[in-house]
């Protein structure tokens, strides 16, 4: 099982990743409130040759599934722009909220113009890195809050190829049930890619998305474990910094 950790220290990313002990990690590639276009990482040569494994978390603002073309174009290109980017760095996936729409009037249209995303890329050779779609913790008109959206936006995008990042913080926020969450997702997508285990600072369908640590969070921390164990794939915490070793340590002492 490879756990790790969110880097919060973008130029030396492996040296965070060594002094936790992490097998993976995740960063940004560029500005994560931004649209800048990515540059070559620095140490890129050491990203790739290192045995921890790296996944790529995209920018803020992106919003593919907007009605607005000024937002909505530039998202389009943003994912493509920083898959390219991840692939530099050896990542396996680029992690992307599922975004929202202003009405419930457009879900149908934010869950198309996701489609939309991929058919337009599969026509350019399709995405350097897989797109991992990431639950999220707030809004009325969501794509991935509520599971009901996620399988209907599934419909649309999974026989692209797209995966699944379950952030556990959201989940909970957005009011989903943690117990059993590994197979419920699981029997929508057929997939979890990724795994952002963090506690919340909030309660249970709060819509807010503030993380917390696991000892100071909302989330019983063996259901965070239980999730962990459970569902086969790399874990990330994006706790706050200075409980993350605390984090890492709880976990590998619970998933025996």
């Amino acid at each position: 099982m490879r756990i790790g950790a969110h880097v919060r220290d973008e130029s030396d990313p492996i040296g965070f990743g060594e002094k936790l002990g992490a097998e993976v990690i995740q960063m940004f590639v560029v500005d994560p409130q931004s649209w800048d276009k990515p540059q070559p990482h620095p140490k890129a040569a050491e990203i790739v040759a290192s045995p921890i494994d790296v996944v790529v978390h995209s920018s803020y603002q992106i919003n593919v599934a907007s009605l607005n073309n000024r937002l909505r174009m530039p998202s389009r290109n943003a994912v493509a722009q920083q898959a390219k980017a991840a692939a530099e760095l050896g990542a396996f996936g680029l992690v992307v909220h599922g975004g929202h729409v202003r009405s419930d009037a457009e879900l149908d249209t934010g869950i198309d113009n996701w489609r939309k995303l991929f058919e337009r890329q599969q026509d350019k050779g399709g995405f350097a890195v897989p797109i991992l779609i990431e639950n999220t913790a707030g809004g009325n008109h969501a794509m991935a809050r509520h599971f009901d959206t996620i399988a209907r936006l599934w419909d649309a995008v999974g026989e692209y190829g797209a995966g699944f990042c379950l952030d556990t913080c959201h989940a909970w926020a957005g009011g989903e049930d943690l117990v059993g969450v590994v197979e419920r997702i699981k029997g929508i997508t057929g997939r979890i890619d990724l795994v952002h285990l963090n506690s919340s600072r909030d309660e249970f369908d709060s819509g807010a998305d503030r993380h917390a640590n696991f000892a100071d969070g909302t989330i019983d921390p063996q259901l965070l474990a239980e999730v962990c164990r459970t569902a086969g794939a790399p874990v990330i915490l994006e706790t706050p910094v200075d409980g993350v070793a605390d984090d890492l340590a709880y976990l590998r002492e619970n998933l025996g």
